[in-house]
């Protein structure tokens, strides 16, 4: 840490306080606000007009706040921030002590410079005298799009030079005068596009050239005046060919690489109040605190609402224990925060502000500043036909008509001001008249009165009859034409005419009637005055006299009624070139090429009670975003990621997400678990919803679930990505094109035959992101990648689910039992479970074929397929009584369609298949190596497979049924339209060893080691004999889940390697087909012969076995 900060910085809740910046609604100190300073150590506060009645109760508010940080032990006093850019946008208003100055752009219209210090330097002080030491200002934005942006006057011009000039004036004033500065609104509001929705935010198209040309050039003019204290980053988007940001204050791009490294910036950037609509929907404030600190902001403003300022604490809280956020950058904040603190207050000048007495001091030179400031503003852009002053064009006795648009009055005025005082000062003296206040309040708010005192002082100061009325989107109505008819000098307001453009349309219809009342001989002058925008009817010539104020306080329209009565001849020029600048032809950096940039989201770990509904709803969403071959993905509930209780000594479970903290909504879940056996961490599922990807919600997620499995077990070797149990996720999904090529073994009906150009570039486009965003080696295991210093070579292999469509029509392969009879493999049942009943125990004593069963699954599998083993034979309704010297088993004869002692058991829906040969008399203790199962009795296990009638019964213990068209057909109605696959039976995770061929094939093997083709013949034997035991459980299987009157089948996890679950790290799943050299042709040899059984390929997926190297710079 720093040696100049003070020790108390140590704790690092106080310096997240300092690191935020927050307002409240009301008038006093509230319990709230208090509590954020003493208890959260709050070090920034934003007043608002809401805050503020007068000079003299903002100074003693300011004071409060002061002494409540200094008894609460703040080293230093707290930053008091205001918007105070005059014109519109005042935060403070006080008729007696506190001076009205024209808006940026009337300033300019003024045209000097120097008058523009003077007004930032008298605003200052007065600020200052009520112990503010921040302003929000000057407006550096370059009105690009002049016409159309909202910011409007609050901006000097659409001359990036010309706002440079006023704004550095302006920011010296502020400096002279003691306070801090801040530049907004970086890195440009002043041509922003619109998208309509209320939840979309405004975004910026221009490229960084076209930026740098125009946009960027006051912020980089004032940066390098070394006399910026702060700048403001909004939270519009950024959208050009080299940079996509959704919201400019949270992006590192912006603020650290833009602000920071390109224009040498090096104060504290404040960011966009994140209690905007737009980004507590889309990520929620939690998050979006985060990456507003990630992306280099130094102070986070908050603006009222408190459970949503106790949010924003909590995630910088959560982010630096998850690490997401680093000691380092809060202390880099802090740093600045504190530099700044240190130029602009102390504690002397905190607790004692000087109040009303300086403001009676001052308060007369500064009235005849702003006097002359708005007279100097007031611009008569034409005056064809010398209209003005009004008693040189009219008589006295002629009728003045006075048409105004329907406006809200300006926050702090004197309009608003009276009617809040009059309110309250009527309801408490007249309860009974509270109905007609409330209408009256309405009326006037909605602009009835706005600028009924322009009218007032029009008349008085001519001495002559005026005429008033409003005009709305109704357009002309009977009582505006006959008001025109009577007078002979029509004045009509507008106030932002291109953005209502009911008003445009109403001027230009009041211009065409007093153009044909003239022709027809009556005396009819037009005088058009813009109080807000000067674009509004700049360019168009058809209307003769147009005036501009630039905005409409009571001061402006002051000096609007005497330069119309000629008590001066205004001299104000419109600034700026009065026309869209053209847009350079500059092609975007880096040869057009997007720049990306990772953002980390703050990822929490997933609570069951909180989390299960979002989990619901994102499931539903990536069913919705699923690609046809993965719309399985509905049968799968919040519940499908957890293990049972009786997994707990083998697996471990943790899951994280990505929420949305202020909606609740999650955007992103990732479940993982850790094999203690294997001493294997494991990423089962990562998903994100659709409509949020591209963010890096993906990799945080990934990024959190590593670390976390490293840190709570250091002794892990290897990771995996996929998992077999649950089995949603066995691996990346892949599109089948990517996995096959045997388009002549694939039967018509395959889905793989449809596979789109668009899903195999989803299923390539996924690979790419872990393998180039995560670190992932996705290299085929044959290839020569070097193995990791554990010993752990990078794996990669296929698992396939496969679905036999009708199986009422199915019929073994003829010669099938015969050739399994002659090789003398034999076969017999095993009644397991059927997802729900009984629950194993730790002391449950096994029978001989279940020990049978696991020994081999354990020798020839991994812990989650071992674990699915265990959950098939115990987690089902108790057997019936059976005598000690009875067997669980019954023998199965291929050439039978059902064992030979099943009646008993026949409640059951899942069994186990085991697959058996003679063993030879063991030797030397080659049995030890046959592969394990060994089952008594001269019998040896090389195969095993579990079926079930009711794969959807387990739920979360089985892998959820795919769609099917037979059983789509079965239950097309009912369920919101998604059908129940209770006619679908499965053949779930065979197992077949890599020994099965005998000790007879051992010793031949041993003998002729030396021989290299004679072991790619024994290789060949091998496979030859694996897909002879596969085939044998998954014709028995089959006869079976028929015998039970299904529709169809699912044979689930199919793999390319059965890889022995206690060597290395893990291996693979259950295995359908071969390990060993080759293992990519075996594989394919495997799946073609079970297409050739009548299988179709349903889904593949890729599981990638990792060294925990891989990952090391995330330990």
């Amino acid at each position: 840490m720093d040696a100049d900060l003070d020790p108390l910085w140590q704790d690092l809740d106080w310096a997240i306080g300092q690191m935020l910046i927050m307002g409240w609604d009301g008038t006093e100190v509230t319990p709230q606000i208090r509590e954020l300073i003493t208890d959260h150590h709050l070090g920034s506060i934003l007043l608002t007009a809401k805050n503020l009645k007068s000079a003299h109760q903002t100074a003693k508010l300011v004071q409060e706040l002061q002494t409540i940080a200094h008894n609460a032990g703040h080293p230093y006093p707290l930053l008091i921030a205001l918007d105070q850019e005059n014109g519109g946008v005042n935060s403070l208003f006080d008729e007696e002590h506190i001076c009205q100055f024209p808006s940026s752009m009337g300033q300019a219209a003024a045209g000097s410079p120097d008058l523009s210090y003077q007004l930032a330097k008298a605003t200052a002080t007065e600020v200052t005298a009520c112990g503010v030491n921040l302003i929000l200002g000057p407006v550096l934005d370059v009105l690009t799009n002049a016409r159309y942006q909202p910011l409007g006057v609050r901006a000097t011009s659409d001359d990036p030079q010309e706002v440079s000039q006023y704004g550095i004036a302006a920011m010296k004033g502020y400096k002279d005068a003691g306070v801090a500065t801040c530049g907004k609104h970086f890195p440009s509001y002043g041509n922003l596009d619109f998208l309509g929705s209320s939840l979309d935010i405004p975004i910026i198209t221009q490229t960084l050239e076209e930026l740098a040309l125009s946009a960027l050039v006051p912020f980089r003019n004032a940066i390098a005046t070394g006399k910026l204290d702060a700048m403001f980053v909004g939270g519009c988007g950024i959208t050009n060919p080299s940079m996509k940001v959704a919201h400019a204050c949270l992006s590192e791009q912006v603020v650290d690489e833009l602000l920071r490294e390109e224009l040498g910036f090096t104060g504290v950037a404040i960011s966009e109040c994140l209690e905007m609509e737009a980004l507590r929907t889309e990520m929620g404030v939690r998050t979006g605190t985060i990456m507003a600190v990630q992306a280099g902001c130094d102070l986070v403003l908050l603006c009222r609402a408190y459970d949503v300022q106790l949010e924003a604490i909590s995630g910088l809280k959560l982010g630096l224990e998850n690490e997401v956020l680093t000691k380092e950058r809060v202390y880099t904040s802090l740093g600045r925060v504190l530099k700044m603190k240190r130029g602009c207050t102390d504690w002397a000048r905190a607790l004692n502000p000087p109040g009303v007495s300086l403001l009676k001091q001052i308060h007369p030179s500064h009235l005849a500043l702003s006097m002359k400031a708005y007279d100097d503003s007031i611009t008569v852009m034409r005056d064809n036909e010398k209209l003005l002053p009004l008693n040189e064009s009219m008589h006295q006795e002629e009728e003045l008509l006075l048409l105004t648009p329907l406006v809200k009055p300006l926050p702090a005025s004197a309009m608003t001001k009276t009617i809040l005082e009059g309110s309250t000062k009527m309801r408490s003296e007249n309860p009974i008249h509270d109905k007609w206040i409330h209408r009256e309040r309405s009326a006037i708010m909605s602009g009835e009165g706005v600028f009924r005192e322009l009218g007032r002082s029009l008349a008085r100061a001519r001495h002559g009859k005026l005429l008033h009325t409003s005009y709305t989107a109704n357009g002309v109505r009977p009582v505006h034409e006959s008001l025109i008819q009577r007078a002979s000098t029509i004045i009509l307001l507008t106030a932002d005419a291109n953005r209502n453009l009911y008003q445009a349309g109403f001027t230009k219809h009041v211009a065409m009637m007093c153009s044909l009342l003239k022709a027809s001989g009556h005396k009819k002058n037009l005088i058009v005055v813009a109080v807000s925008s000067p674009y509004d009817f700049a360019m168009d010539k058809s209307i003769g006299t147009y005036i501009c104020t630039f905005d409409f306080t009571e001061t402006a329209m002051s000096a609007l009624v005497r330069a119309l009565c000629g008590a001066f001849t205004p001299h104000g020029t419109l600034p700026g070139t009065l026309r869209k600048a053209p847009r350079k032809a500059v092609q975007s950096s880096a040869g057009g090429k997007s720049k990306t940039r990772t953002q980390h989201w703050l990822v929490e770990p997933y609570d069951v009670e909180r989390d299960t509904k979002g989990l619901q709803d994102l499931l539903f969403a990536m069913v919705r975003g699923s690609a046809p071959n993965h719309q399985y993905f509905y049968a799968f509930g919040p519940q499908s990621f957890s293990l049972p209780d009786t997994l707990e000594h083998e697996m471990e479970e943790q899951h994280f997400v990505v929420r949305n903290s202020s909606t609740g909504a999650l955007y992103g879940f990732c479940s993982t678990y850790h094999l203690p056996s294997t001493w294997t961490g494991v990423i089962g599922a990562i998903f994100v919803d659709p409509s949020k990807r591209n963010l890096s919600i993906g990799y945080s997620l990934h990024r959190r679930a590593v670390r976390n499995l490293l840190q709570k077990h250091p002794d892990i070797k290897t990771f995996q990505l996929g998992c077999c149990l649950p089995g949603i996720f066995p691996g990346i999904p892949l599109d089948h094109s990517d996995t096959l090529s045997m388009s002549s073994a694939i039967t018509p009906g395959s889905t793989t035959s449809s596979t789109t150009p668009s899903a195999a570039a989803a299923s390539s486009s996924l690979k790419s992101w872990f393998s180039t965003t995560c670190g992932w080696d996705l290299s085929p295991s044959s290839s020569s990648s070097s193995s990791s210093s554990t010993g752990v070579r990078t794996r990669t292999r296929k698992i396939y689910n496969l679905l036999l469509p009708s199986l009422q029509t199915w019929s073994s392969p003829p010669d099938l039992p015969t050739t399994l009879q002659l090789a003398g493999i034999s076969f017999d049942l095993i009644p397991g479970g059927g997802g729900g009943g009984r629950t194993p125990t730790p002391t449950q004593i096994l029978t001989a074929e279940q020990e049978s069963v696991l020994s081999f699954v354990s020798s020839n599998s991994t812990p989650e397929i071992l674990a699915l083993y265990r959950l098939a034979l115990f987690q089902s309704p108790p057997p019936p009584p059976f005598s000690s010297d009875s067997s669980l088993s019954s023998s199965y004869s291929p050439s039978s369609d059902s064992p030979t002692n099943l009646t008993t058991y026949n409640n059951n829906n899942t069994w186990i298949i085991r697959a058996k040969i003679q063993s030879q008399p063991s030797h030397q203790g080659q049995e030890a190596r046959s592969g394990g199962g060994a089952t008594g009795g001269g019998e040896q296990v090389i195969g095993t497979i579990i079926i079930s009638s009711d794969l959807g019964g387990g739920g979360r213990d089985y892998p959820s049924l795919p769609p099917t068209s037979a059983s789509a057909a079965a239950s097309s109605s009912g369920n919101g339209g998604m059908a129940e696959f209770t006619t679908t039976g499965g053949i779930i995770a065979p197992v077949v060893s890599s020994s099965m061929a005998g000790q007879q094939q051992q010793q031949q093997q041993q003998q002729q080691q030396q021989q290299q083709q004679q072991q790619q013949q024994q290789q060949q034997q091998q496979a030859n004999a694996n897909l002879l035991v596969l085939q044998g459980l998954v014709m028995l299987g089959l006869r079976q889940i028929k015998r039970e009157k299904m529709a169809c089948c699912v044979l689930s996890w199919v793999s390319n390697g059965n890889g022995n679950g206690n060597g290395g790290g893990g291996g693979g799943s259950g295995g359908g087909s071969l390990s060993g050299d080759g293992g990519q042709q075996q594989q394919n040899n495997s799946v073609e012969t079970l297409l050739g059984m009548g299988f179709e390929v349903q889904q593949v997926w890729e599981e990638v076995v990792n060294g925990v190297e891989q990952f090391a710079s995330l330990a």
